[in-house]
């Protein structure tokens, strides 16, 4: 008793049998379990030998334990189910699902069979885990507004955009499609490896052959322990065209593949209007994230009047959610020139928007619902995959596209090898009946009359085993004298075929054009038509829209007040004292700003993401106001820096507890979404020390060191976003206070003191990121 948590043990009691579970409930292992650490460790001492197991005891610390627990669940939610390959783009879930259609021979042309017979398959022979998660596995594979290529062909309700179920596996049919068959292509005729199922009983593949690009056709999204992989779907023909230029230019640029590549192509359409740059750069580091608008048009009405018609939403927006989402916001006054929201979507996408005057610009209309809504929304990217040699990481687009191919390389060579093995043996049956069609006569009778007539072949034809056996087992109407021009013409056709091989299996620069040609196959089969050509449309980044005039809020005096424990409100007037308010027990106020109603205000987090709030949108009245992560998507992890009203024209330091910092415009910190916007860039365990007015000439630096510096402000740079430079070379300790000041009115250290001269200052005056000056007593008294 009282034993720190490293140092509590288990003991593992084995019962009688090797394969005895422990007992009192203290272990979560099979002691006998073979490979298991218990067992490992008992077959070192020798306990697996008869009558010694009974009575065994094993202590184990607990820390250990659960380490070797956690380590293993961790791994296999990795390895064996949340990461796709590379080389097919799947999770094994799904590569045993189509494995197991395959194996029911359900192919593109043959009917349909139950999708319980199909899950039943493969929880028995396969996937060992429930038939309910197998099943939603195998609807989302149908589902055309979940996968760009689906790979399975349903018959039945298999759900909705609007996010409504699919009916239970006994009433829906299902088969593969034409993506899935080239992706199984090739597959019986070695062109990957096989592993034993869990139960030892069968066989099934490491990886499918792959000739369809399908990690990047129809992406992936998983979240395992410690990692998560977001891959958005892409146009299967301008994929194929990039890894043709990378199979031309090996050492092509990511730029340019993304000339080819301009961007995700997802199934519900939609409009892509992230900026160029931020699209390479997210293809080159495989991490981004990409922003999509809803496609809309004007439908004009009698009397002037109109309405916007929404005909695609963005990917992974359920169409129901949305219109409560817009309920809801209209309910809050929140969308005031939105007067009602209808969906009269039959088989296609209609969603209705109604002004609430006709006076009001469509564009402006719309740009409010992208603000608020999901109609505008991001999706992220991180190509967090597992590679060829089963390792998770992420890559680039380079990267995805050599790896595939590069299977797809290996896979050609495994099955020209298989064929040409095959066209071999093929080539010699032939030569043993040409040997003997000459004396048809002389085998009937060693057929006839010997006693061992496959070793008397054998010596009198010279022929091998396997030509004796393929003698013996030869039909009777095949000893026709006109089978021999069949054979002899057979024969001279595996001979061009074999000489072809060998030609291709000889020569790397052949190989690839042959890939060169497949791909050309697979952009003319899948690259256009319905299903090929691209959905999503790209457009140029839209230019800002004022929509402050439009909404027409009265113009007042407010305070917003934020306590300690992020509650915010509203109050009319100036010059409050937020001690003179009611908060919350234990609560307090901290941040007083005061604004006009038709201002905007930016809520910093310690993250150094910005969030915009509407002056007019926050809470009033005499209660205690909301807490300010409803109205802003700040994570629990992170703390508010402060709150200031966005000014035009005006300029922020914005600093980290490091030492570094940049100037940025209060234009470039406004963010319109709930989600904000990432300005600043901090390392793993810092955050964000200040954000301040640089209004001045000179800034001041002082930190924990005693070590104070004062530099000219203008050799801050102005960033959009970043990291920043270093202000102050801190080593090991952290800034302690960031000041910006005027060096001829001096500076004001404390409310009521005289002004500090420029003499004083200019005494600690440096140039940017030194290590400073030790610090006036005058500073460091509090």
């Amino acid at each position: 008793m009282g034993l720190e948590a490293s140092e509590r043990k288990i003991i593992f009691c084995t019962l009688d049998g090797p394969v005895g579970r422990a007992c009192d409930n203290h272990c979560e292992e099979d002691a006998g379990q073979k490979g298991s650490p218990v067992s490992n460790r008992m077959q070192e001492k020798g306990s697996f030998m008869g009558a010694d197991l009974a009575g065994h005891i094993e202590d184990t610390k607990l820390a250990e334990a659960l380490s070797e627990r956690y380590i293993a669940y961790a791994m296999s939610t990795i390895m064996a189910r949340s990461l796709p390959d590379v080389r097919d783009g799947l999770k094994p879930v799904h590569r045993r699902l189509l494995y197991a259609m395959q194996q029911l021979r359900l192919d593109p042309t043959s009917g349909f069979k139950k999708c319980a017979r199909v899950v039943g398959d493969v929880i028995g022979k396969f996937h060992p885990h429930g038939d309910s998660s197998v099943y939603e596995a195998l609807v989302r594979l149908a589902q055309d507004f979940a996968v760009r290529y689906p790979l399975v062909e349903g018959q039945g309700n298999f759900g909705s955009i609007d996010g409504d179920g699919a009916a239970a596996m006994r009433y829906t049919e299902s088969r593969l499609t034409e993506v899935a068959k080239a992706l199984l292509e090739g597959i019986e005729d070695d062109a990957v490896d096989f592993r034993a199922t869990y139960d030892n009983e069968d066989q099934e593949p490491i990886v499918l052959p792959g000739a369809f690009p399908n990690l990047l056709a129809n992406g992936a999204a998983g979240i395992a322990v410690g990692m998560a992989t977001s891959i958005p779907p892409h146009n299967a023909g301008e994929i194929c065209l990039a890894a043709k230029l990378l199979i031309e230019k090996p050492d092509v640029s990511v730029a340019e593949l993304v000339e080819l590549m301009p961007g995700p192509d997802f199934p519900t359409g939609g409009i892509l209007v992230e900026e160029r740059d931020a699209i390479v750069r997210a293809y080159e580091t495989g991490r981004g994230s990409f922003r999509t608008r809803a496609k809309w048009e004007v439908e004009q009405g009698r009397f002037g009047t109109w309405v916007i018609v929404v005909t695609e939403i963005p990917y992974q927006v359920q169409k129901s959610r949305l219109i409560e989402q817009i309920a809801e916001l209209m309910d809050q006054r929140k969308l005031p020139l939105l007067g009602d929201v209808r969906d009269e979507s039959t088989m296609d996408m209609r969603l209705v928007l109604e002004p609430k005057t006709k006076g009001c610009e469509p564009e402006v209309l719309m740009e409010t619902l992208y603000r608020n809504t999901a109609l505008e929304n991001r999706f992220s990217l991180n190509m967090n995959v597992l590679g060829g040699d089963r390792v998770p990481g992420v890559l680039s687009l380079k990267q995805v596209l050599r790896a595939w191919l590069d299977h797809v390389h290996e896979v050609l060579v495994r099955r020209s090898n298989h064929r040409l093995a095959a066209v071999m043996r093929r080539l010699e049956i032939l030569d043993g009946f040409l040997a003997v069609y000459l004396n048809l006569d002389e085998v009937i009778r060693i057929i006839r009359e010997e006693d061992e007539p496959k070793a008397s072949l054998m010596r009198t034809f010279e022929l091998t085993d396997i030509q004796a056996e393929a003698v013996l087992n030869m039909r009777l109407r095949s000893l026709r004298r006109l089978e021999e021009m069949e054979i002899r013409k057979e024969r001279n056709k595996l001979e061009d075929e074999r000489k072809s091989l060998e030609l291709l299996l000889g020569s790397e620069k052949r190989r690839w054009t042959r890939i060169g040609k497949d791909l050309d196959a697979t952009i003319k089969r899948f690259g256009s038509g319905a299903l090929g050509d691209r959905r999503t449309l790209i457009s140029e980044p839209p230019k800002p829209i004022d929509i402050t005039a439009a909404l027409e809020v009265d113009r007042e005096a407010l305070t917003i007040l934020l306590s300690r424990e992020g509650w915010i409100r509203a109050m009319k007037g100036h010059g409050l004292d937020p001690q003179s308010h009611r908060f919350k027990e234990g609560d307090e106020g901290w941040l007083a700003v005061e604004c006009q109603s038709t201002d905007r205000l930016c809520l910093l987090a310690s993250g150094g993401k910005a969030f915009t709030l509407r002056a007019a949108d926050m809470p009033r009245g005499r209660g205690f106001g909301q807490p300010v992560r409803t109205l802003a998507e700040v994570s629990q992890e992170e703390r508010v820096v402060t709150l200031f009203n966005l000014v035009e024209g005006g300029k922020r330091l914005i600093s980290s507890e490091s030492g570094r910092g940049m100037i940025v415009l209060d234009g470039n910190i406004a963010a319109e979404k709930r989600t904000g916007k990432q300005i600043f860039n901090v390392k793993d365990g810092e955050s964000v020390f200040e954000c301040i007015p640089a209004d001045g000439t000179h800034v001041l630096t002082l930190g924990h060191n005693k070590r104070a510096l004062v530099f000219p402000i203008d050799q801050v740079p102005e960033m959009a976003r970043g990291s920043g430079v270093a202000l102050q070379k801190l080593g090991d300790s952290t800034l302690r206070s960031l000041r910006v000041f005027t060096m001829a009115e001096g500076l004001v250290w404390q409310e009521g003191q005289r002004p500090r001269s420029a003499a004083d200052m200019t005494a600690l005056e440096s140039r940017r990121g030194a290590v400073g000056k030790p610090a006036p007593q005058w500073m460091l008294r509090k």
